[in-house]
């Protein structure tokens, strides 16, 4: 039974980060892409989209009207950063925090659902989008040049 158990978890542990991060970033961005698409028509705000900030959402601190903008325009363009791996840990980093104001201050009673969100970009924002992203590809050219440059006082 211990061999089952071990043959088991060593399977597990040899699933590729690069899949799991890629399908996170895919599924996490899809939420929020799906949530901005429903608050516009055309390139303009939806009326019903100014409603819901003013008399439903109801965010402290920031107006209706530039708290609708600003949710949309994060709903619509952080989940493409996600998708190509480009920025990936900023867009996560700023999906979390709309994640911690909508559970916060909106739907208190939903944290099932939000702590879900949360756990997918938090393990973005930790480790990274994976090898499938053009932050690895940057990254990887990056660090194949620092190690062919003269050492920096910095990095002593």
């Amino acid at each position: 039974m211990a061999s089952v158990v071990g043959k088991f978890i060593r399977i597990l542990e040899s699933l590729p980060y690069a899949i799991i991060a890629l399908l996170a970033r895919v599924v996490i961005g899809l939420v929020f892409y799906k949530s901005g698409l429903t608050k516009i028509d055309g390139f303009a705000l939806k009326d019903a989209t100014f409603f819901l900030f003013a008399e439903e959402y109801k965010v402290p601190l920031i107006p209706p009207v530039m708290a609708a903008y600003m949710a949309t325009a994060a709903e619509l363009t952080l989940p493409w950063l996600l998708w190509l791996g480009i920025g990936a840990r900023i867009a996560a980093l700023g999906l979390f925090g709309m994640t911690a104001v909508i559970q916060i201050f909106v739907y208190p009673d939903a944290y099932m659902t939000h702590g879900l969100w949360a756990i997918a970009l938090l393990m973005i924002v930790k480790f990274g989008p994976g090898a499938l992203s053009i932050d690895h590809v940057i990254r990887s050219r990056s660090v194949g040049m620092e190690s062919t440059s003269t050492p920096a006082m910095w990095k002593l």
